[in-house]
């Protein structure tokens, strides 16, 4: 992944998380990584940096991501759907091809801000999060049997406040992305 300073959006978002005194991980983020994300304030967004992963069914496995279609239904996801959404801000995503292939993929060839819908929960006294994926369209399709979620700069408000936008969202169709190996 790209360092946030490679955008001034996401750096402004990174350096907000650490003020607060989070100390989210920068460049690629794994399972297990501290992320900054977009929560829900008592009176606007506000930054925080939580563990990317819930906890799954057996011993150290971690979920990151719920499938959109089925989020809602699924008793482990649906109340944290409903009232702890969150957006991952980022400049990227990765996915990796049948043959191992690293793909890295934005709007463009350089670095924009892309923001990913998500929610989380809490654990034992620890914030986790987890994505939203859904079905992948043409420009992933070919790479990937699933994609992010992906929000506007303008729907993150809808998505964190709004539950009927948040439902509504889970079945719109995805931006166009360019792609580019990884080495």
């Amino acid at each position: 992944m790209f360092q946030p300073d490679t955008s001034p959006e996401i750096d402004r978002i990174y350096r907000l998380a650490q003020i607060a005194g989070y100390f989210p991980k920068v460049g690629e983020v794994f399972p297990n990584d501290q992320t900054a994300l977009i929560v829900a304030g008592s009176q606007q967004v506000q930054i925080k940096a939580i563990k990317w992963g819930f906890p799954g069914f057996k011993d150290k496995q971690v979920l990151i991501n719920a499938r959109a279609e089925t989020a809602e239904s699924k008793r482990m996801f649906a109340k944290a759907f409903a009232t702890k959404r969150c957006v991952y801000p980022t400049t990227g995503f990765f996915e990796w091809t049948k043959q191992k292939d690293k793909i890295w993929f934005n709007y463009r060839q350089t670095p924009q801000p892309l923001y990913i819908a998500g929610f989380y929960d809490d654990f034992e006294g620890e914030d986790r999060s987890i994505l939203l994926t859904t079905t992948p369209n043409d420009s992933v399709v070919n790479v990937h049997d699933r994609m992010p979620l992906i929000l506007s700069k303008n729907q993150i408000n809808r998505w964190i406040y709004q539950r009927d936008f948040a439902h509504n969202f889970l079945t719109e169709k995805m931006p166009q992305l360019e792609n580019k190996e990884w080495k």
